[in-house]
């Protein structure tokens, strides 16, 4: 017969202290598993490596394509825009040797004038202001001075080529003389 406070055997068995050897073959286990899951980790890591790796290789060269397409490219819209431009020159070329009205031929040029300022504009390219204006080395370059005494020093007294602007660069410096 069994009593109530008697603890089976079995349970008896499992609460018995391990012996040295047995905590070393469970410590030994446990550190086997947790090797094998950092193996295992190490691998994932580095196929996720090698991926991210190759995406950004593929995405270096597709922009690198792209930047290649769109400098071939850029030009093209500009170019397409003027032609009107050329179209209308055409035109005056064609009217200059069958006209003799000089000032229907300049009518026809100034138009065209206009026309070209115009799509300078509607493309951002500004002329550098000078007349009248101090001498400025970020939008002028000066190709002589001239003495025109101190109420014109450092101011530009001519302008032998204007500069222009695409947005905020200087695309083309205006070639002035300075008064000195």
């Amino acid at each position: 017969m069994k009593k109530e406070n008697e603890i089976p055997e079995e349970e008896l068995q499992q609460k018995e202290p391990q012996s040295e050897e047995q905590t070393t073959e469970q410590e030994g286990s446990n550190v086997e598993e947790m090797l094998a899951e950092a193996e295992a980790q190490i691998e994932d890591l580095k196929d996720k490596n090698l991926r991210m790796m190759a995406e950004f290789e593929n995405y270096r060269k597709r922009t690198a394509k792209e930047k290649l397409e769109l400098q071939a490219t850029a030009g093209e819209r500009i170019f397409k825009d003027m032609l009107p431009l050329v179209d209308d020159f055409e035109r005056a070329r064609k009217a200059m040797g069958d006209s003799e009205d000089v000032d229907a031929l300049r009518e026809g040029i100034d138009l065209i004038y206009k026309k070209f300022i115009a799509f300078l504009e509607k493309h951002d390219v500004k002329a550098i202001e000078t007349e009248g204006q101090p001498f400025d080395v970020d939008k002028h370059e000066a190709i002589t001075t001239l003495a025109a005494g101190e109420d014109k020093k450092g101011q530009i007294i001519d302008c032998t080529q204007k500069g222009y602007t695409l947005g905020d660069k200087v695309i083309r410096y205006s070639k002035v003389v300075v008064g000195a």
